[in-house]
């Protein structure tokens, strides 16, 4: 059956037949990808779970308040002092934002800073139909507005409002982010091939599959609820392209192989599809089925990211199946130019391969080897113990200062720390006066406002000691509610950018607890049956959470004494894990399918070697290309983006170089046809280790050399 459906996208009309499905399908994607940025929700509830507090109390106080208001929080400052004109200045700027478009009332202010160097004017702007992208017109409108004034007056827009719009910006270099993972590609893809023709191909494909799966992700943000955001984008983008790749770089290895055995070219595509398939469809599916547990999450933005990014995998796998085959076979063997492979050629006589040469290391003694890389590996896991990813406080999540950070550092020297950003708590009216009198005796809370009653409803606004963004603020916050929640009849409910950041690591730490385990069992069922045995997923598996713990462990003292990040987002140990792991895999697919391929000619122990020479130059580029991509997203001047990428990068470089190539290579050494049990395979007793300088030293034709 696969022989036949291999044939299909190879074939002499069939290849016709497959470009034609796929130039009629790009039409309407092309249109429709180009929707997908106004299909997105940026606001709290694309991020948050339905059932937090933090979200209820923004449905109730919309009934109380203006709805979908956030406070802009704008501070002067003067080194030497605030001057009587630049007070008249802030009174000046505070009548002209009212005549901004989605300014709300009045603002609350001018008031000077105890110190008299600073001022601050609240102001509250509403988030229209286009979400966080209208706070970023509103704050440039106000930053054009307050930076006409006198030489010397500093002028920062701080507070939520002015958080949301440099978020935006700061999302808004997902073209950039494009540019540059589709030149990493090339570049690799130049060196690795040494042709100038061949990197088109795979990037026209990846093109292609990344237009249609933003696409199909459009059409279920708008008819099937799907929850999408900006950073669901960025992260399918990166995904598509190195994953997708990665596909390619298999598929064409193994072609150029039989290329070498077969002189029609349709043959050959045929049987590199038959024998590369399996590998690359149980790689992509294991990532995909790990996305799709993503569903499980509590957290709305992890959610909506396991099926956008799942869909990416399958329709890169579906194109690199169907649309690669097909360009590869339209262009034949010219394609390779100026290294084309001859038909005849496969059994010529060519030099060591590095691959064999570090077999041939391994080989002296398996089990000091993969001991002695587990202590290492290990050891490195230990880092992970200090990574604090607890969240980040507003002006930490960038990776540069913009306006919002200075901004929040003038205000928490000159002005109380929980000014202008309060908790807000709803209540029933009739309790109003008991919530009040519970929220002013909780320690963290400076004062408590006269309830806003509007009527069976009431909204409270207490004022924080503490940064709102600080660890602090947050236990704070839990007090509040401890409070206000005993109070019966009350129905008092805790809410405000504070709270929101107590929930979303409520919800993370939830989502730990219940998706890691979920993934670790599905990679395992796939594993046992693509490899059809117990041991080797068993091992594989431990191979992968080593590695993932080292990545993590290297990350997080990279990240405190490198980098100098004031700590990680909440959602970043199970994103890291789910992408590890489920990417890590595929590299041990990859080969051990290759090692269960040769086994059955050649024993385990001596196809342990051949198949770590044969696979080595091809997942060596492959793992170069995942890790160039995710690399790039350091591109966004994002704390959350620059982690992920380095930790998947750098995880991903170690399974590689290190994992596959020694770890898993020395393991199948040592345990030889055990590696099997309880398949047929393990029957195989001609499983002996080769004499030395008996190695196959084939030079892989995979890796393009």
């Amino acid at each position: 059956m696969m022989r036949k459906l291999a044939a299909l996208p190879s074939g002499s009309v069939g290849k016709w037949v497959v470009l034609a499905i796929w130039a009629v399908l790009l039409v309407p994607a092309l249109m429709l990808a180009g929707k997908l940025s106004g299909a997105e929700q940026n606001d709290n509830s694309a991020w948050l779970p339905g059932n937090a507090e933090s979200t209820a109390v923004v449905e109730r106080a919309e009934k109380l308040m203006p709805a979908d208001t956030v406070p802009a929080i704008v501070v002067y400052d003067r080194a030497t002092g605030v001057t009587a004109a630049d007070l008249s200045k802030a009174r000046a700027d505070a009548k002209a934002f009212q005549g901004i478009d989605n300014v709300v009332g009045a603002p609350q202010g001018p008031v000077e800073s105890q110190d008299g160097k600073a001022i601050q004017t609240v102001v509250q702007v509403h988030k229209d139909n286009s979400g966080w992208e209208g706070l970023g017109t509103v704050v440039d409108r106000m930053t054009e507005v307050g930076r006409q004034g006198p030489d010397g007056l500093g002028f920062h827009v701080a507070g939520p409002a002015g958080y949301g719009a440099d978020s935006i910006k700061a999302f808004g270099g997902g073209g950039t982010l494009t540019t540059i993972t589709a030149l990493v590609v090339i570049v690799i893809l130049l060196f690795t091939y040494r042709s100038p023709l061949l990197p088109l191909l795979p990037l026209i494909t990846v093109g292609v599959a990344l237009v249609v799966a933003e696409a199909l992700i459009y059409l279920l943000a708008e008819h099937a609820g799907l929850v999408v955001n900006k950073q669901s984008s960025f992260i399918l983008t990166v995904l598509v392209f190195g994953a997708a790749t990665d596909y390619a770089l298999l598929l064409i290895s193994r072609y150029r192989e039989e290329l070498l055995r077969h002189e029609d070219r349709h043959e050959a595509m045929a049987e590199a599809l038959h024998r590369s398939g399996p590998a690359i469809v149980a790689s992509a599916a294991t990532v995909a089925v790990s996305l799709m547990l993503l569903m499980l999450a509590d957290l709305n933005s992890t959610k909506g990211m396991g099926p956008a990014c799942a869909i990416g995998i399958l329709v890169g796998l579906l194109t690199m199946v169907t649309l690669m085959p097909a360009l590869l076979v339209v262009c034949g063997r010219w394609v390779f130019w100026p290294v084309r492979p001859v038909y005849g050629a496969a059994g010529a006589t060519r030099k060591e391969s590095v691959w064999s040469r570090v077999g041939k290391a391994v080989s002296g003694r398996p089990r000091l080897v993969w001991a002695g890389t587990v202590l290492v590996l290990g050891a490195l896991a230990l880092g992970a113990l200090g990574l604090d990813a607890s969240g980040l406080a507003n002006k930490d999540q960038f990776t540069n200062t913009p306006q919002m950070a200075v901004g929040e550092d003038v205000r928490a020297e000159h002005f109380p720390a929980g000014s202008g950003d309060p908790v807000y708590v709803v209540a029933r009216a009739g309790a109003a006066d008991r919530v009040k009198a519970a929220l002013a005796g909780v320690p963290g809370i400076a004062g408590v406002a006269d309830p806003v009653v509007k009527g069976d409803g009431a909204v409270l606004l207490a004022q924080l000691k503490d940064e709102p963004s600080s660890e602090a603020a947050m236990r704070t916050v839990d007090r509040a509610r401890g409070a206000v929640h005993r109070i019966d009849g009350a129905d008092a409910q805790v809410g405000g950018s504070t709270a929101v950041m107590v929930d979303t690591e409520d919800a993370a730490a939830r989502d730990n607890k219940v998706v890691i385990p979920l993934v670790l069992v599905v990679v395992l069922l796939i594993l046992a049956a693509l490899l059809r045995a117990v041991v080797a997923p068993l091992l594989l598996m431990a191979t992968v959470l080593l590695s993932f713990g080292a990545a993590l462990g290297v990350s997080s003292l990279m990240f405190e004494h490198v980098f100098g990040f004031a700590g990680a987002d909440a959602s970043f140990p199970l994103l890291a894990f789910v992408f590890l792991v489920a990417l890590g895999i595929d590299y041990n697919i990859f080969l051990v399918t290759r090692i269960r391929e040769d086994a059955l000619r050649q024993g385990t122990r001596r196809a342990a070697l051949t198949g770590l020479s044969s696979t080595g130059g091809v997942i060596t580029s492959a793992g170069v290309v995942l890790a160039g991509t995710f690399g790039a997203m350091a591109s966004l001047p994002l704390v959350f983006a620059a982690e992920l990428g380095f930790a998947v990068a750098f995880g991903v470089l170690l399974d590689t170089l290190v994992v596959r190539s020694v770890l898993v290579t020395a393991l199948t050494l040592d345990v030889g046809r055990w590696m099997w049990w309880p398949g047929k395979l393990f029957l195989r007793r001609d499983d002996a280790l080769p004499a030395a300088g008996d190695h196959d030293d084939r030079v892989s034709t995979l890796s393009g050399r």
